[in-house]
């Protein structure tokens, strides 16, 4: 590892500083942030013990020695091994709710989650949500969400990675969520308790297994069991579908994030009445069918 100059005391130095060996060094990002700014602050605000919810006062702080070394750590790894971020300080936000996250899981990373913030509105009552499933729960960002705007909801987190489950069941509990979001081993459907849901969400694998290897070497960090679905990228997907009449309640929703294979998965079921849902804050591929 080469060695790089220590970061800047002041911390608004020390992210300007950050961001610009960032961009030279041509990162790729998605990951939870999107640009080297954002990803420059997360890891100055984590060496510096640092809350960004006290931003902009923070970036008049300074960094002790200890910290400037800490940081500078990160910085070299985050160019050198192309480690994400997240990985890097163990810690990510969802629909605005902190996550524990490590390489035995995927990045939270999907659009899905302003729909979870906005309660799924306009397309159900919130009333009448009782219970929710999630497939492919990773960490469990998406069932804890669910779990954070449905109060009185119970959350099925299912997931085929027992590894995966074991980061979820840390987050269930450090978001005292225990009584109502239950990690299940389930693959898709196979392993679920019985009973129909009112929601049905998923952020599955959906990239073709000829394209992981060409992905940025940001994601050869993640689980290969979160990315790869298949010749098509449709595996996952094509089951969720298959078996959607036999778990949702009426009235339910299905909601399903396919990434760029939406034009695929369009082609693919040209007789269902897919809705592609748009996002204020960006991304897409993702859709909603109704049980009807």
């Amino acid at each position: 590892m080469t060695s790089i100059r220590l970061p800047p005391a002041r911390v608004a130095d020390a992210i300007a500083q950050t961001a610009r060996r960032f961009a030279r060094a041509e990162l790729a990002f998605g990951h939870g942030t999107d640009n080297p700014w954002d990803e420059a602050a997360a890891l100055v605000f984590h060496a510096g013990g640092l809350r960004h919810a006290d931003a902009p006062a923070a970036y008049e702080a300074v960094l002790d020695l200890a910290q400037r070394r800490q940081l500078r750590t990160l910085v070299q790894r985050r160019i050198e091994e192309r480690v994400p971020a997240a990985y890097l300080t163990g810690v990510t936000w969802f629909a605005g709710h902190e996550m524990r996250v490590d390489a035995r899981v995927l990045v939270p990373r999907s659009p899905i989650a302003e729909l979870i913030a906005a309660q799924f509105a306009p397309f159900i009552d919130v009333e009448r949500v009782h219970r929710v499933l999630d497939i492919g729960t990773g960490s469990g960002c998406i069932a804890i969400a669910c779990a954070h705007a449905f109060p009185t909801a119970q959350v099925d987190a299912a997931d085929i990675s027992p590894e995966a489950l074991t980061v979820a069941t840390d987050n269930i509990a450090r978001h005292g969520l225990v009584d109502r979001v239950h990690p299940v081993l389930a693959d898709v459907y196979d392993g679920l308790p019985a009973g129909r849901y009112d929601i049905i969400v998923s952020n599955p694998p959906y990239v073709p297994t000829a394209d992981v290897a060409a992905l940025p070497a940001e994601y050869q960090h993640e689980p290969l069991l979160g990315l790869d679905s298949g010749p098509d990228g449709l595996a996952h997907v094509r089951r969720i579908l298959e078996g959607r009449g036999q778990w949702l309640a009426p009235g339910g929703l299905l909601v399903v994030e396919v990434g760029n294979t939406d034009e695929a998965v369009a082609q693919a079921w040209p007789d269902l009445p897919f809705l592609w849902l748009d996002f204020e804050h960006g991304g897409g591929g993702v859709f909603l069918l109704r049980m009807e």
